[in-house]
């Protein structure tokens, strides 16, 4: 049975990134705790795959060193002529997200990390997502690219634990009740 799940950071108003698509701020100096991961190398170790919306995946693309150089990624794109040149593990999937499941199962994988705003949303969307894992930074944007934005009816969480962390973190974990 396939698990799919989110882990993602958010400013305290929401925001996934600045309107400009930058997080800086999620790296600054100030939240560094020493040996402290929030849960992220124990949390890639359970899943077999990523599948990442086109545009987080061209954002970690520009990061050094490549981060899931032994994990196959996804990449969802809306665009049928989407093409990238890697040495990495990437496939390009560009087939209505509906399609994703079967393609998953075909290849095996049981846990994926579903990344990205717009991918999450579109997940929440289609009732695909099984659960999510919020680490909330306290910092307030004021704007830019929400977590939530565009999902047009109410979706039941189930509390299965939270966090925090003395940098000001607070992580909490649902599942998503269908």
């Amino acid at each position: 049975m396939i698990s799919l799940k989110a882990y993602i950071a958010s400013s305290l108003d929401g925001f996934i990134a600045k309107k400009d698509g930058s997080v800086e701020w999620l790296h600054s100096e100030k939240y560094h705790l020493e040996n402290e991961d929030f849960g992220y190398e124990k949390f890639m170790e359970s899943i077999d795959c990523i599948v990442m919306g086109r545009i987080t995946f061209e954002t970690v693309l520009q990061f050094e060193p490549y981060p899931f150089e032994n994990v196959p990624v996804i990449v969802v794109s809306n665009n049928s002529n989407y093409q990238i040149e890697s040495k990495h593990q990437i496939t390009i999937f560009t087939r209505p997200l509906r399609e994703l499941i079967p393609f998953l199962e075909s290849k095996r994988y049981q846990n994926i990390y579903v990344d990205g705003g717009k991918l999450i949303q579109s997940f929440l969307k289609e009732s695909l997502l099984d659960a999510i894992t919020i680490t909330q930074i306290p910092i307030v944007l004021g704007s830019g690219i929400p977590l939530f934005g565009g999902i047009e009816r109410e979706i039941d969480l189930k509390h299965r634990k939270t966090q925090s962390f003395p940098n000001g973190f607070v992580q909490t974990e649902y599942e998503i009740v269908k």
